[in-house]
């Protein structure tokens, strides 16, 4: 097996560790967090009914003007702020947050404490 088919491969046992841990321990909805080289992704999924309540990203339009010029880390401040605000709008107020196969520094934390701060309970 290659380097790299070995590295997607572990990142891919995490991911699904992590998920199936939070499906054992909570019935609330998840805010699942995704991560590219520039770009960050959040939804709030509920796995019973199998539908996303809310998504925010940032290559979305409507955040474009928002983010222009910031860093990294204050893109995904706003977005947690953006992911909150649309979970609570649904009428989702407490979530699992579902950091995927990342740790939970750098953007991850950041998104994680700006929704927490902007009322989604976690």
């Amino acid at each position: 097996m290659s380097s790299v088919n070995l590295k997607n491969v572990r990142r891919e046992r995490r991911r699904l560790s992590t998920r199936a841990h939070l499906r054992r321990t909570s019935n609330r909805p998840r805010l699942s967090v995704f991560r590219s080289v520039q770009h960050i992704t959040a939804q709030v999924i509920d796995d019973a009914k199998g539908h996303t309540v809310a998504s925010v990203t940032t290559t979305a339009k409507a955040l474009r003007g928002e983010l222009d010029g910031k860093s990294k880390t204050e893109q995904a401040k706003l977005i947690g702020r953006a992911i909150a605000q649309k979970a609570l709008d649904a009428g989702v107020s407490t979530v699992v947050f579902d950091r995927g196969c990342y740790r939970f520094h750098g953007r991850i934390k950041a998104l994680a404490e700006a929704a927490r701060e902007a009322g989604l309970k976690f």
